[in-house]
C-alpha cells in the first residue's frame, strides 16, 4: 500500500484538496481530525496538557481552549514543544492504526493529511503569501502580526517546496484546484507504487505499506 502525504502551511487550502480527495472516494486519514480526538476531556494527551499548562488553557466545562492555548504556543517555541511532547504520541499511535486497518482492507493507496509532516515524498498545497495571511486572519480572526506569528513557526515555503513530489498551487479558483487534484488522482491510480510486496511474516502475508519517496 502506498502511503502519500499530503502537506501544507497554515491556511493554504490544504483541507480543500483533502475534501476533493475524499470525493473521488480516496481513504484519507486528517491529523487535525486526530488531533482533536485525543485532546477531548479525560484522554491521556488532555491529561498532559493539564499538567503542563494549567487550567487557564480550559474552559468551565473542561474543553481545550484552542485559542488560549494558541496564544500561548505560537509566541513561545519551548512551550509549543511541550505541548507537541504531550499530543504527538497519541496522534502517532492512531494514525498507526488507521493506516494498518487501511493495510488490512487491501487499499490501493491512502492519503495521510499532516500539517507539519516533513514534505520529502508528499503533496504539497500551496498559494501566495497575501493570500495565505488573508485566509488567517479572516478564518481565524487575527491580527496580521499574529497572522505573521503563526505563519512564520513553520518551515519556510521554498524548502517545503523543494521537499515536495508534488505541488498543489491552490491560489486560484477551487475549480483550477479540482483540476490538479484529479489528474494528481489519475496519475497516482496508473502509478505501480502501490503494488503489493507478499510478505509470508506481514498481516495474513498481505500488503506491505510504503511512504511515497
Amino acid at each position: 500500500m502506498l502511503i502519500v502525504g499530503l502537506t501544507g502551511g497554515i491556511a493554504t487550502g490544504k483541507s480543500t484538496v483533502s475534501s476533493i480527495f475524499k470525493s473521488l472516494g480516496c481513504p484519507v486519514i486528517d491529523a487535525d481530525e486526530i488531533a482533536r480526538e485525543v485532546v477531548k476531556p479525560n484522554q491521556k494527551a488532555w491529561k498532559a496538557i493539564k499538567r503542563h499548562f494549567g487550567n487557564e488553557v480550559f474552559d468551565v466545562s473542561g474543553e481545550l481552549n484552542r485559542e488560549k492555548l494558541s496564544q500561548i504556543i505560537f509566541t513561545d517555541p519551548a512551550k509549543r514543544k511541550v505541548l507537541n511532547d504531550c499530543t504527538h504520541p497519541y496522534i502517532f499511535r492512531t494514525i498507526l492504526w488507521e493506516l494498518v486497518s487501511a493495510c488490512v482492507r487491501g487499499e490501493q493507496f491512502v492519503i495521510l493529511d499532516i500539517p507539519l509532516l516533513y514534505e520529502t515524498g508528499a503533496i504539497l498545497s500551496v498559494t501566495n503569501q497575501a493570500q495565505q495571511r488573508k485566509r488567517l486572519i479572516e478564518r481565524s480572526n487575527l491580527t496580521e502580526d499574529e497572522a505573521e506569528q503563526r505563519i512564520e513557526a513553520q518551515l519556510p515555503l521554498e524548502e517545503k517546496c523543494r521537499r515536495a513530489t508534488y505541488i498543489i498551487d491552490n491560489s486560484g479558483t477551487k475549480e483550477e484546484t479540482n483540476k490538479q487534484v484529479n489528474n494528481l488522482y489519475l496519475e497516482l491510480r496508473s502509478s505501480y507504487g502501490y503494488l503489493r510486496l507478499r510478505n509470508p511474516n506481514s498481516l495474513g502475508g498481505g500488503a506491505t505499506p510504503h511512504m511515497l519517496f
